[in-house]
């Protein structure tokens, strides 16, 4: 049965101990016994979602990059978002739960992530513009991959002894 038929059989003032009801039952679902989502929420619980939400959401910023290229790739913001939530994570694990095997677990992940990072900003500074079509090529090339001009200034001369 549709809803505008029920409207109409029974009238608006018949439905209003259902839609207080529904109103009851939302409520309910939302906040119930003064917590919001069956959670008592404070700063530190904050922290620990929000480190979750974020260290989550790097999975769908390296599942983008790498369909967008049609190529396994892990994009910067993939290392950032893996700093930040390990970070918020620790947090959370040093500052509210206290819990010795959240603190490991999450202690040493920002090195590679640092790590990997620097990396990242030396290969970006070292690419090189082709001359001719504008793509970025990879460091140290000496043609474009794309349309096979030679790039100056990067040939290396071999030397014999």
């Amino acid at each position: 049965m549709n809803v505008v038929k029920l409207v109409i059989e029974l009238g608006v003032i018949q439905l209003i101990p259902y839609l207080a009801f529904f109103m009851d039952w939302l409520n309910n679902l939302l906040i119930y016994d003064g917590k919001f989502l069956g959670v008592q929420w404070h700063v530190w619980k904050v922290v620990g979602w929000v480190g979750n939400a974020i260290f989550f959401s790097r999975f769908f910023v390296q599942w983008y990059a790498t369909e967008k290229l049609k190529r396994v790739v892990v994009p910067a913001a993939f290392w950032w978002l893996s700093l930040v939530g390990s970070l918020l994570l620790l947090s959370y694990g040093l500052f509210y739960n206290g819990d010795s095997v959240y603190i490991l677990a999450y202690a040493f992940t920002w090195i590679p992530y640092i790590r990997n990072l620097v990396i990242h900003h030396r290969h970006s500074a070292a690419e090189v513009d082709c001359p001719s079509c504008r793509k970025i090529c990879p460091p140290h090339s000496c043609f474009c991959f794309a349309c096979g001009t030679r790039i100056e200034g990067l040939v290396v001369e071999k030397t014999t002894s």
